[in-house]
């Protein structure tokens, strides 16, 4: 197996407790459903936002979501002038068969202008749809 990274990142509806939880496992979910990955095979996690959130770790959330033996890694994303506000941004390093153009980074909310290139709701759909054999 390969470690190949993946991509997510969303906005965060206020600097509070249940808001950055709710948006790490909203995005948390998607990433995982997007790329068809359990999280035991989640090699680590490194979650960044803005300074403008730190009521709480975003790891927590992966934690409550039973993610134990999984190296995961907080920080602050640079504080750039201009840059999108109430950002949360996550780097998941999974195992994986998967070739890099398979992999499908996720961006919700209003982080989606980071990455217009990427058509978040059908990478989502993607992973939904059943493969014909």
């Amino acid at each position: 197996m390969l470690i190949r990274g993946i991509r997510g990142a969303t906005t965060v509806e206020a600097n509070s407790v249940e808001a950055i939880l709710d948006a790490t496992r909203e995005l948390l979910a998607a990433m995982l459903k997007a790329n068809e990955v359990d999280a035991e095979y989640v090699a680590s996690a490194f979650f960044t936002t803005t300074p403008d959130l730190n009521a709480e770790f975003p790891a927590v959330a992966a934690r409550d979501m039973g993610w134990s033996n999984v190296a995961l890694l907080c920080g602050h994303e640079m504080n750039k002038p201009g840059g999108l506000p109430m950002c949360l941004r996550i780097l998941l390093h999974v195992n994986t068969e998967k070739a890099a153009r398979e992999i499908r980074h996720i961006y919700l909310r209003g982080a989606r202008v980071l990455r217009p290139d990427i058509d978040v709701a059908e990478s989502i759909e993607s992973s939904a749809r059943p493969t014909s054999t």
